[in-house]
């Protein structure tokens, strides 16, 4: 090849003189005797020996890189690569005839006083000192021997030294570096500036640096980005990078040169790094703070801009509301004579808590559904607002019913009674199926079926008839833009509650059981128990009403027979009688009982009127100490009869009752399955005088529309006079109401609340049926049966039995409880219904009845 250099075997030649000279160099140092302790070495030979090789190296060298430069550089090709891959031949010299020089080195300690040094520390300095090539070359030349190697690995191309930090600008080896890679050379020195640094830091005394390898790290794509490569990358071009590597590593090594001022760099570094970690991080928190108070402030104002418009929207809507009111005050004679359409909305409004807890909420606001029987005058159209889609076969029954108007079947009637009702579901039932909603909740967010109300009522006279009050009562009234026949959302949940119905009936004048409202604390109900227990001593039982609720579903009960020192305080009573019973002085060692028995009491003996409402006393707790509730005495008597009586207070002022009726019971003796009407159980008179009084009390609140009464009447034991108590008030349309007005529809009727009959017009031929005068229906739900019953929904029905007389209606319907629960029961085993309780109950009603009538024939006329 052209090129190639003349005096490259010359190497060879050198490298033989180099074996010989150390050969030499042997003999003179055994010539050194160990046991001679005076002797010295000729290090002056030893000098000239070194030196002499050195010129000899030097000099040969220099023509070989001479050549190696202007030779020209043709890559070969891949297949020559292969071919050229040859073994060379090693020098290995006879290093196993050389002495010890380590293990004497305490004898050469004696011996050179003057200069303490030997051999191969000499051969290291002055190659170092002269010319760094010739040390690497060392480094091959003394490596282990039998090490097989092949030439184009063996060989390092552009090697130099770095020694202490520092390279060696001047070297040939170096500017031999530099030369070739001068095009790329602005890549290489910030990598070599900081490889020179690092050794430096770390007071590394020698390093051999693989040039290729440092072109590469430079030139590869992943340092391009940053400016310095990191540590290990750059001892990665070391070719003795383990002895670099591992002092580098050694503990340290950092501060050996110029440690001081290395380590003061260190630690003011380390902490002014954490002061400003500290700074940014305060600064981070700060930042997040301030985005956290203002994120909060924006919503804040937000929220109180919200809440400032939806107050001044309902204050709006609450003028508009009392606005119509005094319209429809003004002008209700007029308007209860003329055509009017009346807007049903059966909304129970409860508290959020009660209507997620409380299943099947949507039937239990469609049992009103027989509010469409008001269009059984000729005057009225009914929009009736239905939680829940009907089904076909609910809406013919309905229709089929309203076309019989007290049994007149004329098409004419027939035909306008079916045109004037309507039945619409509001469309946001889909998309709430499971939030429990109240009606005009639903109603509120029905765009559609509202729009569909106004076109309805366009150009008439229409108002609102609800259910319990809610406050979204008055968005939908302000939609719509007519009045409410009811009170304020807020009225009516003040007084609507037991506790406020105690105070109404207060503010009335009537007797009211012995008792105490708004008890909201254990430590309260305990002390007002023990309080009214020892004062009201005879009373056999104590009730627990939850302030919001609808009937007895949501009562408690607990007996005093159960309590163990009732009969010791009971004995007291008797020994001080009634007169003297009432001082404190004597009720006071009774009281003091009563405070430490009492809790244990409830606890074990108390339990809820119904077990599927509350499983237990202390989920009924629970209930009661969160929402409020009443303790009242249960009328101390064996035979108690409840009844109902709703009214309407009209925004005129007039007061008409629409229903009053006696209460049965089935398996729950404080909730009613069904009512017998008119009631039979006080006296007209002695009624309407409790019923004026309330009346007069709720218009003095500001209480319009319909309102229901709950009365309990039994026998004093000790003035053997009756007594009644009222015990309930409901400032809504109840179900007891709704039932009544289907009874007028099929009846064609008329309750006569002076003579406490119910009058119906005499039997015409032709009709759908004959119906007596003064006849009694019974209602009852729950029975899973159509026979003629009224739809409610899926499951629950209504049966009406009509008949002379008190006897001959309870006859009736219990005959046909017993044959239904037949039906629905096989022989093996019973279907699991309240018809039996209900039977029996109404047995012991025949009873009394029967009682009464012997009593009356067996009193002598006046």
């Amino acid at each position: 090849m052209a090129g190639r250099p003349k005096n490259e075997d010359k190497m060879g030649d050198v490298l033989l003189q180099v074996q010989h000279d150390l050969r030499q160099l042997k003999c003179n140092i055994e010539k050194v005797s160990a046991s001679d302790e005076g002797a010295t070495v000729d290090v002056q030979a030893l000098d000239n020996a070194i030196r002499r090789t050195q010129r000899s190296l030097m000099k040969h060298t220099e023509d070989y890189w001479k050549t190696v430069n202007k030779q020209q550089l043709i890559l070969p090709t891949i297949a020559d690569l292969q071919k050229q891959t040859v073994k060379t031949h090693k020098w290995k010299p006879c290093l196993e005839s050389l002495p010890d020089v380590h293990s004497q080195r305490k004898k050469f300690h004696g011996a050179l006083p003057e200069r303490k040094v030997h051999s191969s520390s000499i051969f290291h300095t002055h190659f170092v000192k002269d010319k760094k090539l010739f040390q690497y070359s060392a480094h091959y030349l003394f490596a282990p021997q039998n090490r097989s190697i092949e030439a184009s690995v063996s060989i390092t191309r552009y090697p130099f030294t770095i020694v202490k930090g520092q390279i060696d600008l001047t070297a040939a080896d170096f500017r031999h570096f530099k030369l070739s890679f001068s095009l790329c050379w602005s890549n290489v020195v910030d990598a070599l500036e900081a490889l020179n640094k690092l050794l430096r830091d770390f007071a590394v005394p020698f390093a051999v640096v693989n040039g290729e390898r440092l072109v590469e790290l430079c030139l590869k794509s992943d340092y391009g980005r940053r400016k310095t490569p990191s540590a290990a990358a750059l001892l990665s071009v070391l070719e003795n990078q383990e002895e670099v590597s591992g002092l580098v590593s050694r503990p340290g090594q950092r501060y050996r040169e110029s440690g001081a001022e290395a380590a003061a760099i260190c630690i003011q570094s380390c902490w002014r790094r954490y002061l400003a970690r500290t700074a940014y991080l305060c600064h981070c928190r700060r930042k997040w703070a301030v985005h956290v108070i203002s994120l909060a402030w924006v919503m804040h104002t937000e929220r109180c801009r919200v809440k400032r418009a939806l107050q001044a929207r309902r204050f709006n809507q609450l003028e508009n509301y009392r606005s119509r009111a005094q319209h429809l005050a003004a002008n209700w004679k007029h308007i209860r004579s003329s055509k009017r359409t009346i807007i049903h909305i059966p909304s129970l409004g409860f508290s959020q808590r009660r209507r997620l807890n409380t299943r099947r909420y949507d039937v239990l606001q469609n049992i009103q559904i027989s509010r469409l029987c008001d269009v059984r005058d000729d005057n009225v159209e009914v929009i009736y607002v239905c939680p829940m889609h009907l089904g076909e076969d609910i809406l013919e029954y309905y229709s089929s019913l309203l076309k019989c108007n007290g049994g007149d079947t004329r098409t004419s009637q027939a035909s306008s009674c079916s045109r004037r009702f309507i039945i619409l579901t509001p469309e946001a039932v889909d998309h709430f199926p499971t939030h429990n909603m109240c009606l005009f909740t639903l109603l509120k967010y029905s765009p559609r079926t509202l729009k569909r109300i106004r076109h309805l009522i366009q150009g008439k006279q229409a108002y609102i008839v609800g259910g319990v009050g809610h406050v979204d009562d008055l968005a939908v009234a302000d939609e719509l833009d007519v009045p409410i026949l009811g009170p304020e959302p807020a009225v009516s949940q003040l007084h609507g509650t037991k506790s406020g119905g105690r105070r109404m009936f207060s503010v009335a004048g009537v007797d009211i059981p012995p008792g105490q409202g708004d008890v909201y604390s254990l430590n309260q109900l305990h002390e007002t128990l023990a309080e009214l227990m020892t004062q009201n001593i005879r009373v056999q039982r104590w009730l627990f009403k939850v302030n919001v609720q609808r009937g007895g579903r949501d009562t408690a009960f607990c007996d005093v027979c159960h309590l163990s020192c009732y009969s010791w305080a009971l004995q007291r009573y008797h020994r001080y009688g009634p007169d003297l019973w009432s001082s404190k002085m004597i009720q006071e060692p009774v009281l003091l009982r009563y405070l430490n028995d009492v809790p244990e009491w409830l606890a074990r003996y108390a339990r809820p009127a119904k077990t599927s409402r509350f499983l237990s006393w202390s989920s009924f707790l629970k209930a009661f100490l969160r929402q409020g509730g009443v303790v009242e005495a249960y009328p101390p008597a064996e035979s108690v009869t409840h009844l109902t009586v709703d009214m309407l207070l009209e925004p005129g002022g007039e007061v008409t009752m629409l229903s009053c009726g006696d209460r049965l019971h089935g398996s729950c003796p404080l909730d009613a399955v069904g009512s017998t009407v008119p009631q039979t159980s006080v006296h007209p008179d002695t009624l309407r005088s409790i019923c004026m009084r309330v009346a007069q009390a709720c218009q003095q609140h500001l209480i319009v529309g319909y309102v229901s009464v709950g009365l309990a009447t039994f026998v004093d034991r000790g003035t053997m006079e009756q007594k009644v108590w009222a015990f309930d008030l409901d400032i809504a349309y109840s179900d007891h109401l709704a039932t009544t007005q289907m009874l007028l529809m099929m009846t064609g009727g008329t309750l006569n609340w002076h003579t406490g009959f119910l009058e119906v017009p005499a039997p015409v031929k032709g009709k759908c049926s004959e119906y007596p005068i003064k006849t009694i229906p019974l209602t009852i739900k729950k029975i899973q049966t159509s026979l003629n019953f009224s739809l409610y929904g899926s499951r629950w029905r209504l049966q009406t039995s009509v008949s002379e007389d008190l006897q001959g209606a309870l006859v009736t319907f219990a005959r046909n409880l017993s044959v239904i629960h037949q039906e629905i029961s096989s022989s093996k085993k019973q279907g699991e219904t309240n018809f039996k309780d209900l039977i029996r109950n109404i047995e012991d009603v025949l009873q009394m009845v029967t009682q009464n009538k012997n009593r009356l024939k067996d009193k002598p006329a006046d």
